[in-house]
């Protein structure tokens, strides 16, 4: 499991829960060094990198994340590139990019929907996040077809 601009571990915790082994992404050095703090001795990969330029697992793999915003776009383009082995991503974005993603209207969107389906997952209210989106966010779900 992929959780990508990890933070403080707020997702790492519950995927940990469920049995996941984590490998959690984050660019910002002194989160990294928490995170490895934290969950040390856990099943959990800490990772110092920008999540809009990762390097994608070669065997299947999920993601569960709430990047970034400044990172949405270029995040979900490399998740359903032609190499990616995704088997589901669920991904906090902002309503707008969501809405794009599922109506089919995203970049590229022609050459990944032949593998790759974009829906609505839960729309989260502004306040469930800190500062809270002008727009509000969504769940965006990508599934492997």
């Amino acid at each position: 499991m992929l959780d990508v601009g990890a933070g403080s571990g707020a997702l790492v915790r519950p995927l940990l829960d469920c049995g996941a082994h984590v490998v959690a992404f984050e660019l910002h050095p002194g989160r990294a060094s928490g995170l490895r703090r934290t969950f040390a001795g856990k099943h959990v990969t800490v990772v110092a990198a920008d999540g809009s330029d990762l390097w994608l697992p070669r065997r299947p793999f999920r993601v569960v994340a709430n990047p970034p915003f400044a990172i949405s776009m270029a995040l979900l383009r490399r998740l359903v590139s032609p190499a990616s082995r995704l088997v589901r991503a669920d991904v906090v974005v902002p309503w707008h990019i969501a809405r794009r993603w599922v109506s089919g209207r995203a970049p590229g969107a022609r050459r990944w929907r032949a593998s790759f389906s974009a829906d609505f997952g839960r729309r989260l209210p502004r306040h469930a996040l800190s500062p809270p989106p002008p727009n509000g966010v969504a769940i965006l779900v990508i599934r492997r077809r």
